[in-house]
């Protein structure tokens, strides 16, 4: 798989959308951690020289640490062979709005 393309881009993102107490991804302060395709940027997601950079928002009272574990084995599934960097930017409490990047449930 090359994740640079738009379906397997896609399948990362979904990959850890699905992860319980993903709530979304982020772009990262600068708004720098993001796959540019054709015609769209995917941000919270950034591969490059065999690393893949997951920045995520987590729902409040996920577990940190168990979390992204789980989010680096869904997309090492994905990618094998690739260094997965998981970074939490944001925790998310009921109620409030969805960070921007979030794809929709």
């Amino acid at each position: 798989m090359t994740p640079t393309t738009a379906g397997p881009v896609d399948a990362l993102v979904d990959a850890v959308l699905g992860v319980p107490g993903v709530v979304g991804l982020h772009a990262g302060a600068l708004g720098e951690v993001a796959t540019y395709l054709p015609g769209r940027r995917v941000p919270g997601v950034r591969v490059r020289d065999g690393v893949v950079d997951v920045h995520v928002v987590l729902a409040e009272g996920a577990p940190l640490r168990t979390t992204a574990v789980a989010v680096r084995a869904a997309v090492a599934t994905l990618v094998p062979g690739a260094a997965v960097d998981v970074t939490v930017e944001d925790v998310r409490a009921p109620g409030v709005a969805a960070p921007p990047g979030r794809r929709p449930s």
